[in-house]
């Protein structure tokens, strides 16, 4: 069989998406995340995994440099990768939400400035609203761009909400909920349909 190549996120996930493989039997015994290695071998050699930057996942699967990557919805709706999501692994729930110092009106019409890590996503958000947005992309603390006056609002990704409201925001609108997904580069799916199909249907057995 075919041997696979899948690119897993690092961050927040990637430890319980590791468990999760494992449930499934599949391990990596060389994995250490501590290590500056970026390619790791299954025990059975059928698996290479490359860790990864979340962000560029999608870019690595896309381009066909990995058959198989393991990230967030939030990471797949940004870069709008032309690639298969076949599976939700209901790991890292959280969600997309629109928060602001302020009541804001979301009446067609309007001109909005937000700041978001994901201004893709903003942008179609609004842009199905009927809203023009000039969209800010900011790599992190979001939260301060209302607080300074540089945007109306922002668009971020929240678990529990704390960090909003301890910056003194209230979450206008839930946007969509993501989790940690299973995307496949569309040209594999054909090639190594067999190996494909079985990671998935081990993995979803330990799912169900």
């Amino acid at each position: 069989m075919a041997q696979l190549t899948l690119a897993l996120a690092k961050g927040r996930t990637a430890t319980d998406t590791l468990k999760l493989l494992e449930e499934a039997n599949i391990t990596f015994p060389d994995f250490d995340k501590k290590s500056r290695k970026l390619v790791f071998y299954s025990a059975d050699q059928a698996i290479k995994m490359i860790y990864v930057k979340a962000i560029d996942v999608t870019t690595y699967v896309e381009q066909g440099a990995a058959d198989i990557g393991i990230v967030g919805r939030d990471n797949i709706l940004e870069a709008n990768a032309d690639l298969y999501e076949l599976l939700d692994l209901k790991l890292g729930k959280c969600r997309f939400v629109i928060a602001s110092l302020k009541e804001l009106s979301m009446a067609k019409g309007k001109n909005i400035k937000v700041a978001s890590k994901y201004p893709r996503v903003a942008e179609n958000y609004f842009q199905k609203k009927g809203i023009t947005a000039e969209t800010i992309k900011l790599n992190g603390s979001v939260e301060l761009a209302p607080i300074i006056d540089m945007a109306d609002c922002i668009m971020d990704i929240v678990e529990t909400g704390s960090t909003i409201k301890e910056n003194g925001l209230t979450i206008l609108d839930d946007v969509e909920t993501i989790s940690t997904r299973l995307v496949v580069n569309k040209a594999s799916f054909a090639t190594k349909t067999q190996a494909i199909q079985r990671f998935i249907e081990q993995i979803k057995a330990v799912l169900e």
